[in-house]
């Protein structure tokens, strides 16, 4: 967070230099608000540049044999340039190397995997949760640390969606 709060102060300062000398070599022509409206509009820029390529980011870093699931865009008042364009806030990833076949109900198994959710925050955040999909009816639930099921986190899923064909596809190869 420093290195971020240090690269925007030089963005700002930088921008007033490039402003300065423009100011000076028209012999002072310009007029002199132009110095401390450059530095804003690169902050400004810097900090929109940072807040948009935070998913790509996050995504370099993540490890070959992960998926993303899904992302959530959204807009902000506090943003507005978010309304032409929704920035993501947050996304869900599959671990593919969690893919544990527990069991085998004809032709589809029963398996157990493990999603993270990203959620971009002051620190960001990651909320890891384990999960048993059948496979055969597309309906997973949740599990807890102990491994045993939650019932209350249950969901069923569309057989063309993304993170059935990831889980059940991968797993049946």
């Amino acid at each position: 967070m420093i290195w971020h709060l240090v690269a925007l102060v030089v963005a700002g300062l930088g921008a007033g230099g490039v402003a300065m000398a423009l100011y000076h070599l028209s012999r002072k022509k310009l007029p002199k608000w132009i110095i401390p409206g450059f530095a804003g509009v690169a902050m400004l820029a810097y900090q929109i540049n940072f807040e948009y390529g935070w998913f790509e980011h996050k995504q370099l870093q993540l490890p070959e044999d992960s998926v993303v699931i899904e992302s959530h865009a959204t807009s902000m008042v506090w943003r507005p340039w978010t309304f032409a364009k929704p920035m993501t806030t947050s996304f869900t990833v599959l671990d593919k190397t969690s893919l544990v076949q527990v069991e085998q109900q004809g032709e589809k198994p029963l398996v157990r995997f493990m999603l993270y959710r990203f959620e971009k925050e002051y620190v960001d955040q990651v909320y890891p949760s384990g999960w048993l999909m059948n496979c055969a009816i597309g309906e997973m639930v949740g599990l807890e640390l102990d491994g045993s099921i939650n019932p209350v986190k249950r969901a069923v899923l569309q057989q063309d969606g993304k993170l059935y064909q990831e889980v059940c596809l991968t797993s049946e190869r």
